[in-house]
């Protein structure tokens, strides 16, 4: 019995690889279809690890499983502890044939193979059937792959040949990859119905592939339904833009929504400019967090547009994007990239500004990744693009975007994670937003807050960035001093259940005596309180927050029994105080 063990190193635990997962059950349905004699006599095990753990330990579990025929799936977060592992696993497991695949080892695998002795060969681009043939060749230590087409490969003579790139496959001859859902309980499911993207977009890989490939739509439903009966908290498709075929798009839609669980949420890579009047209404109709959208604006610069080959309508990319917002039940997620050509920094603080009007839950400030094999990688020279020689190889800077404008943005990017995104200073940055002429000059001014009391060199506790910002805005502005803090009140209680006061609020102005008194009436007529028959005062103090806002003149109760499924606040609850 020869062993092939396929080895995965994600970002994250929740995290799971696809493609590992893809490869096995393609490879195993291949050798039992065609009653190989490989078929009995080779097993295939998945392993995965995450680069949070000790490389050490990666290895020992490696060197325990003995593989004959050891393969990495690589990828930009994941090649340099790779490229860490190979030379030692080299060591340890001498008698071991090491492959690699992904997309960080395609594009350029002569070169990585002169570089890295260890490996044996590289499998290129899509590579369910390359692995298929060779887990069934290499039944036999001395098979011949000469005729293989996808692999870049050491002869026996260590002569390096590169054979040409495979044709792709039907993507309905790919075996559903879960059988067993109890492994991934606590991940992230990935999932696919395409391959391939109709745009060709500078800076992605996905652009290299024109041939868009979809998964019946039998298949996928059926499918679907496995993860709906399964409960899965959530799946994320992988498709590049999944709403690239209308008819396509529009069936998954419907079906999920017509099978709704009520606990599973899917994630959809969307143009949110192709977006149709019956797609529009659909999305609207459905269970608030049933689904989750994540759109790329990237730019709203036209002569970035043009340059990087993206096709968008941004006006009707926006006016969708307004009409999802205004049925609140389904989180949009909007990206922007910096380091793009034409864009310097005041052209991105205006596409930052631009899609923060949209106010999507989160806005993604991302960083140009020069990844091989794009066509920005082709055209470095021409835009004076510098980055980073290591993965990510995230830009440094451009001919319009200096090192130190990318240092600005970096902060920014920094300020609107932790303060935007986070979703827990709504009402606080509402009012920092009227003191500032735009939002990118609040999070800039914001950042340089940071930096000068060396704030951006530690971690803080969510509390304590209550009163950093409290602290920021009585620094600028000392006349919203009381406002500020009841807002970073209001906003604190919507969210967090807690019985320890945080140290920003300050004492509690609340009359213990009327507070006292209205968990006394609540729990004998419910007013405000429903559906809480039987309960006493006590409970219904456990369950709620009752907090007294000078300013206004009136006290807010907070219920966090239903919290909003897409923002996780709970339900303010506006007390009118009789006199």
């Amino acid at each position: 019995m020869r062993k092939i063990v396929l080895v995965a190193v994600n970002a994250k635990y929740i995290h799971s690889n696809l493609a590992v997962y893809s490869l096995k059950a393609y490879a195993d349905a291949r050798l039992r279809r065609r009653k190989s004699p490989a078929s009995g006599t080779v097993e295939i095990e998945i392993g995965e690890y995450t680069i949070n753990q000790q490389p050490d330990g990666i290895m020992e579990d490696i060197y325990k499983r003995r593989p004959d025929l050891l393969c990495f799936s690589c990828y930009i977060w994941n090649i340099r502890m790779i490229r860490e592992l190979l030379p030692e696993l080299g060591k340890v497991l001498p008698d071991t044939e090491i492959w690699l695949g992904g997309p960080e080892v395609s594009y350029d695998p002569v070169r990585l193979l002169e570089q890295l002795p260890q490996v044996t060969g590289i499998m290129k681009g899509e590579g369910e059937e390359t692995f298929a043939v060779l887990a069934e060749r290499k039944t036999d230590p001395g098979a011949d792959l000469a005729d293989v087409e996808g692999i870049t490969w050491r002869d026996s003579l260590g002569q390096i040949q590169d054979h040409p790139w495979r044709q792709p496959l039907d993507l309905d001859e790919i075996p559903f990859v879960y059988q067993d859902m109890t492994d991934f309980r606590h991940r992230i499911v990935y999932y696919e119905s395409s391959r391939g993207c109709p745009f060709s977009c500078s800076y992605c890989l996905s652009s290299i592939d024109k041939r868009i490939r979809f998964r019946s739509l039998q298949l996928v439903k059926k499918e679907l339904q496995f993860f709906l009966d399964a409960g899965t908290g959530q799946v994320k498709f992988v498709d590049r833009t999944f709403n690239c075929r209308h008819d396509h798009a529009l069936e998954i839609w419907k079906y999920i929504s017509s099978h709704d669980n009520g606990v599973t949420n899917f994630h959809f890579e969307i143009s949110a400019d192709l977006l149709n009047g019956e797609e529009l209404a659909l999305i609207r109709s459905m269970r608030p967090g049933l689904i989750q959208l994540e759109i790329g604006v990237q730019s709203t610069n036209p002569e970035t547009i043009k340059e990087i080959r993206r096709t968008m309508d941004l006006g009707r990319l926006e006016e969708n994007v307004k009409r999802l917002r205004e049925g609140r039940n389904v989180h949009q997620h909007l990206d922007l990239i910096a380091g793009l050509p034409q864009e310097d920094l005041e052209s991105f603080s205006r596409s930052f500004d631009r899609v923060y009007a949209l106010r999507p839950d989160q806005l993604q400030l991302g960083f140009l990744k020069v990844l091989k094999g794009s066509r920005m990688e082709t055209m470095k020279e021409a835009y004076g693009l510098l980055c980073r020689d290591i993965p990510p190889y995230e830009v440094l800077s451009t001919r319009w975007l200096s090192y130190g404008d990318t240092l600005i943005l970096k902060g920014v990017e920094e300020m609107t994670e932790l303060y935007y995104n986070s979703g827990q200073f709504r009402t606080a940055l509402e009012l920092l937003e009227r003191r500032e002429p735009s939002p990118f000059a609040l999070y800039r001014r914001l950042a340089d807050f940071y930096e000068k009391r060396a704030l951006d060199q530690m971690q803080h506790a969510r509390a304590v960035r209550y009163e950093i910002l409290l602290d920021f805005a009585g620094e600028n502005w000392p006349e919203d001093a009381e406002e500020m803090r009841e807002r970073l009140i209001f906003d604190y209680y919507l969210r967090e259940n807690a019985k320890s006061r945080p140290a920003f609020a300050g004492e509690s102005r609340a009359d213990s005596r009327w507070v006292r008194s209205f968990y006394e009436t609540e729990a004998r007529e419910h007013r405000y309180l429903t559906g809480c028959g039987g309960m006493d005062k006590n409970q219904l103090r456990r369950m709620t927050h009752l907090e007294f806002f000078p300013l206004k003149g009136e006290y807010v109760l907070f219920d966090y029994r239903e919290r909003d499924p897409l923002t996780n606040d709970g339900r303010g609850i506006h007390i009118a105080i009789e006199k």
